[in-house]
């Protein structure tokens, strides 16, 4: 029984499938968090150039 908890305790396959998965979640948070601002920064930019844009209605 002792011999089979310690090759339990030695198996490292299953923490680096985990610590790939983590690291892709923090990669994905990070991408989607990086992207909003962005997304933020452009509607803010093309609010601006729209307030000095002149509409042409005035003939």
């Amino acid at each position: 029984m002792t011999g089979l908890m310690k090759r339990f305790w030695a198996d490292e396959i299953g923490a680096t499938a985990i610590e790939y998965g983590l690291l892709a979640a923090i990669l994905g948070m990070g991408i989607v968090f990086s992207l909003t601002n962005f997304q933020i920064a452009l509607t803010n930019l093309f609010g601006v150039v729209e307030s000095q844009v002149p509409d042409g209605s005035a003939h």
